[in-house]
């Protein structure tokens, strides 16, 4: 692995030191010093193309290129991007965007004057891009399936999205949908050029053309992508100073999250998100708070996650797991048992260094905006209730209870498997595998107790019930409990609808206390997120959902 890394460390080197001599060169005064904003992507990149913006590394590298209609502020609230207004007709299914005239693509060859200005049939051309059910960039495709006008064979229409002129583009609903602006600011439904997007293709993957703040510039896949300033960018600060600040982002591909922390100790790294667990207490007391020495050198900040940890239970007596068997699992004062024995303040102390909030209630965490996790009563750490619920059950304690968990997470696991033993007598084993398997063993209904979690792809309380709908299944949908209550599906069905966000927020919070009452899952803990900075990076502020926005962030 050493020799590995020496390797992508020189070729980052070289790569970085040839961007670098380009900026200068370009700008024409070599006395200008130049920022270059570095971090690491150890997931790796798969593509720039936002049809794939499905998982984090994709999401933060493509958002530095691409603008959609609407973007979220770090308070996860809407705010306008290429639309500069909007209106919503009083059935709630007509949405009707005014888009700004001052949006151009970045540089191409292909555009007659090297570049053009957005206009309302590029989002119609993006939009249904991603909505051809016979094409290979549909994976975005439920942004707007099931929600906007579909045709006879269910797909969507081809009349949903229509360009008015080429300032005004509407957009037809099948069924009022009020959460359809935080979809639409998923990076799904960022705004590409056909003429570019149809020359390369597939190939669109690694030639890149958007509207974003930063412009691609090379990437040598696996060991460095570098962005440069888009010098054409249509927004300005507060000040009307032009954006962005930084001349250029530089992204490294090391797989080892720790030697990328060492990287970042060292200088060579100016963000990291999140924190290994090797290395929580150099970071964080046993409270919460940063240590000192470290906080002396670099910047530590946290946020409130959009993201739930939680353990799932398969609730299908017939999945492959159970084996025909009146399993314990589908018992449910057993599973309030499992629930009320696990000390979460403990776990997130002494496993987290108090980094996020024990799952005192349901699934939604308490980041979403306006979502009360009070009014939802879920399980605490009560073992006199636990054993109780044991003995109402009528499980024996020789039952075989088998938990799956990726490698990564084997401590947890392990303490989980003690509190169970300790306060039930009960023994329950541990099947660790390779994240890829494990979460392919949930799909499939071969684990019975298995650990998720789910980081909202909007800030919605919705995106976090649709787990649990009936029809949403695996292996066709999220739901891997394979729960289902009509009542449930019910409620779902008409918040969905309902505009009014009080009167949405009340069938939420009935819908998140039927999951706890029906123990469907044991949550463990709501997440926070975690940004650890260089002292000279200014302006890079976390947010619910982790997005990575670097059109306003400086390096002084």
């Amino acid at each position: 692995m050493k020799g590995v890394y020496n390797f992508v460390e020189t070729s980052v080197n070289v790569l970085i030191i040839s961007v670098l001599i380009l900026i200068i060169g370009c700008s024409g005064d070599n006395s200008i010093e130049k920022s270059v904003f570095r971090y690491n992507q150890a997931e790796g990149l798969t593509s720039l193309d936002p049809a794939f913006a499905g998982n984090q590394s994709n999401i933060w590298a493509t958002n530095q290129l691409f603008n959609g209609l609407v973007e979220l502020d770090n308070q996860l609230l809407i705010q306008p991007a290429i639309a500069k207004s909007w209106d919503i007709s009083e059935d709630g299914l007509v949405y009707m965007f005014n888009l700004r005239s001052d949006v151009f693509f970045h540089e191409h060859d292909l555009f007659e004057n090297k570049s053009r200005k957005v206009i309302a049939q590029d989002f119609v051309y993006s939009f249904q891009r991603i909505c051809n059910p016979e094409g290979k960039y549909n994976r975005g495709m439920w942004v707007f399936k099931g929600k906007v006008i579909s045709d006879a064979e269910g797909n969507v229409s081809d009349t949903a999205f229509v360009a008015v002129n080429d300032s005004t583009l509407k957009i037809y609903l099948e069924k009022p949908f009020p959460q359809f602006l935080e979809v639409l600011s998923i990076n799904y439904a960022h705004v590409i050029p056909k003429e570019v997007a149809e020359h390369f293709g597939e190939n669109f993957r690694s030639h890149p053309i958007g509207t974003g703040p930063f412009k691609f510039q090379q990437w040598d896949e696996g060991n460095a992508l570098v962005f440069m300033k888009n010098e054409h960018y249509w927004r300005k600060d507060e000040k009307g100073n032009q954006l962005p600040y930084l001349d250029a982002v530089q992204i490294s591909f090391i797989p080892d999250k720790g030697q990328a922390f060492r990287e970042f100790l060292l200088g060579n790294l100016d963000f990291v998100s999140g924190v290994e667990e090797s290395s929580v207490d150099e970071i964080f007391h046993l409270d919460g708070t940063v240590n000192e020495s470290f906080k002396a050198k670099y910047d530590v900040s946290k946020a409130p996650y959009l993201n739930t940890e939680y353990l799932s239970i398969q609730l299908d007596k017939t999945a492959p797991c159970y084996h025909g068997n009146n399993h314990p699992l589908l018992n449910l004062d057993f599973r309030k048992a499992l629930n009320y024995a696990i000390d979460k303040k403990r776990l997130v102390v002494y496993l987290r260094n108090s980094l996020g909030i024990p799952g005192s209630a349901g699934i939604v965490p308490p980041s979403v905006p306006g979502y009360d996790i009070r009014k939802v009563k879920g399980y605490t750490y009560k073992p006199e209730l636990a054993r109780e619920h044991l003995l109402k059950s009528g499980v024996v304690e020789s039952v075989e209870i088998r938990m799956n968990i990726a490698k990564e997470h084997k401590a947890l696991s392990e303490f989980l498997v003690k509190q169970w033993r300790d306060v039930l007598g009960i023994n329950v084993g541990i099947d660790v595998a390779e994240a890829g398997v494990s979460r392919d063993l949930a799909r499939t209904g071969k684990a019975q107790l298995f650990r998720a979690s789910w980081l909202g792809d909007y800030p919605d309380a919705e995106n976090y019930f649709s787990l649990f709908l009936g029809p949403n299944k695996t292996p066709i949908g999220p739901n891997k409990s394979r729960y289902e209550n009509e009542a449930y599906d019910d409620l779902y069905y008409q918040a969905r609808t309902i505009s009014n966000k009080a009167d949405r927020m009340k069938l939420y919070y009935q819908m998140d206390s039927i999951i706890v009452a029906d123990a469907v899952i044991i949550p463990l803990y709501y997440d926070e997120v975690v940004q650890l900075r260089q002292k000279n990076i200014k302006g890079l502020i976390p947010n619910g959902m982790n997005l990575l926005k670097l059109e306003q962030v400086s390096k002084k």
